[in-house]
């Protein structure tokens, strides 16, 4: 039998695993736009709380202090997006494993995630302690 040209022997695997394996890329892309969403509001959000400030400031009271909710929100939609690229990596290899029937589970992608949320939390926090 010819081997194609990602070198994917074509066997009978169950197509279950294939299902499943399209269904989890899915909720990844999921993971990643609602990241890249979040990202956008946040930064969004900084620019809002910002104009109010200089619309609300009078003279005499000190300037509005530079927002780090901006590099935030910037880093979730960068998560996000590497979180994506990542995520179809992740499916084509799992895909040819499928095929080759020699699966073997990865936890980069969730390790990323985990990693990139608890960051941002942290930093949230921090941004908002002053503000308290």
């Amino acid at each position: 039998m010819e081997e194609n040209s990602d070198n994917i022997k074509p066997s009978i695997s169950n197509p279950s695993d294939h299902l499943a394996n399209e269904r989890t890329f899915l909720a990844w892309i999921r993971t990643g736009i609602a990241l890249m969403g979040f990202g956008f509001v946040v930064v969004k959000f900084a620019l809002f709380i910002r104009q109010i400030a200089l619309a609300l400031h009078k003279p005499g009271m000190p300037e509005p202090s530079p927002a780090y909710s901006s590099q935030i929100g910037t880093m979730l939609i960068a998560g996000g997006i590497i979180m994506v690229g990542y995520a179809y990596k992740r499916y084509r290899i799992t895909e040819r494993q499928l095929f080759q029937h020699q699966y073997r589970p990865s936890y980069l992608l969730a390790i990323l995630v985990t990693v990139l949320i608890l960051i941002s939390g942290i930093a949230l926090i921090f941004f908002l302690l002053p503000n308290l």
